[in-house]
């Protein structure tokens, strides 16, 4: 088992938030990105972050957006789309759509709408 399902969200969010604004992009976007990947609204975004929720209590509880297989590209040199774990494969979505957010890509572009 990967030591990132274990790990709680709550303590890599703030990484992903200080990446997003590092690059001049906000909070709020971010949590649009995890929004639309999850399902979950903002609350329940917050509840997670609040009781310290694994990646794989996270992802177990999410609706993923029907969308998801068109995030492909790579993350630290592996295709998303090729992963074979499902829990990996969702945490690396995730990843995906934080770095694109990160890179300047239109929010609309991220949200594949």
């Amino acid at each position: 088992m990967h030591r990132i399902y274990t790990t709680s969200v709550a303590s890599v969010y703030p990484l992903y938030v200080t990446k997003v604004e590092r690059k001049g992009r906000t909070k709020a976007e971010l949590d649009a990105v995890i929004e639309w990947l999850t399902g979950f609204d903002e609350a329940e975004v917050a509840r997670h972050l609040e009781a310290g929720t694994t990646f794989e209590e996270f992802f177990a509880a999410a609706e993923l957006n029907p969308l998801v297989s068109e995030i492909t590209g790579s993350v630290c040199g592996v295709k998303v789309q090729e992963v074979e774990d499902p829990l990996m494969r969702r945490i690396r979505y995730l990843d995906k759509l934080v770095d694109e957010l990160a890179r300047g890509k239109a929010l609309e572009k991220v949200l594949r709408s």
